[in-house]
């Protein structure tokens, strides 16, 4: 081994060690992060345990939807190959490559907490029809605010300053029946929710999305992925009042107005109506999503969860059209 006058072989290889971090270092920095989660030109080593073949834009949803997966890589390999990986990682794990196709992410970065980056927090549920919180101009660095509708639930509002459906006049903006939540598998669903989480506010979570790991009742070792698209001055920290037709109007009441039914069918003002029966009495657009309580949430009450940051699902993104930037 070639020799510095002076160096002796003890400090030579301390010195080899420092060089080659510091290129470790450097190829990390070279990576450029678009959304602060994903890159091009990147992979990890070893942590695979699943994969499927599909489109590389839709790697980062299915590995968020897929229980354990804490982050990916996506190749061409076979036509193209999402390989889904979990472990403790960080950005700081990924190395570049050569190969700009490639495409690797982090859906669940690794911190110092004890429950390996969740957190424990809470749920209630609600579907009051006023228009969201992060609906207005404002509230959060996202591509627009999330979408609003008309009366109708359908027809979606250019104005993000329409006056909300929940103010006493000029009631225009409601919750879009879209954002009532559906089933992707027995163990997953995907919806919206309003949330209050420790040591953040609506600049930090408007348009985030959250999986929840539920741990009590029925549902217990169930997962959602929401969209957060509202708040409340009722909400605890690290609570989700996930959105259900039918589920309690909550401090606000814009389905009156909106669907022009009586109170008394939306049920008890927090808990909503008390019966699957009960949801055959809603407006017909949104039945689908009361059922979804009593059908896949298996009628839990307020279930515990935990939870963690994770990259939104393009499905949940289309239909608000709200993207963090």
């Amino acid at each position: 081994m070639m020799a510095f006058a002076g160096v002796s072989r003890f400090q030579w290889g301390r010195l080899l060690s420092f060089f080659i971090l510091l290129v470790a270092v450097n190829e990390a920095s070279a990576i450029e992060w678009n959304g602060n989660n994903w890159a091009h030109g990147c992979d990890f080593t070893g942590g695979d345990f699943s994969r499927a073949a599909i489109p590389g834009k839709e790697c980062g949803g299915r590995c968020a939807a897929t229980q354990g997966c804490t982050h990916f890589t996506w190749t061409r390999h076979n036509g193209g190959t999402c390989f889904m990986k979990r472990g403790p990682v960080s950005k700081a794990n990924a190395f570049s490559t050569s190969d700009q196709s490639k495409v690797c992410g982090v859906i669940h970065e690794s911190t110092s907490s004890p429950s390996g980056g969740r957190m424990v927090g809470k749920t209630t549920r609600y579907w009051d029809c006023c228009k969201p919180s992060c609906a207005w101009p404002g509230k959060a660095a996202v591509s627009s605010p999330v979408k609003s509708c008309r009366a109708d639930g359908v027809t979606v509002l250019r104005d993000v300053n329409a006056v909300s459906g929940c103010n006493a006049n000029g009631k225009q903006a409601y919750t879009c029946n879209n954002n009532m939540p559906w089933v992707v598998n027995s163990n997953l669903a995907y919806g919206f929710a309003a949330a209050n989480i420790k040591g953040s506010d609506e600049r930090g979570w408007c348009c985030g999305c959250y999986k929840l790991d539920f741990t009590s009742g029925p549902i217990n070792g169930k997962s959602m992925i929401v969209q957060v698209t509202n708040t409340g001055s009722d909400l605890g920290e690290n609570h989700f009042d996930i959105q259900m037709p039918g589920s309690g109007v909550g401090m606000f009441d814009g389905c009156t107005s909106q669907w022009g039914l009586p109170l008394s069918v939306w049920g008890q003002q927090y808990g909503g109506v008390a019966s699957r029966q009960d949801c055959f009495g809603l407006p017909q657009a949104i039945q689908a999503g009361c059922l979804f309580r009593f059908d896949w949430f298996m009628g839990a009450d307020n279930p515990n969860v935990q939870f963690v940051k994770v990259k939104c699902p393009a499905e949940l993104e289309a239909r608000t059209q709200c993207v963090r930037q």
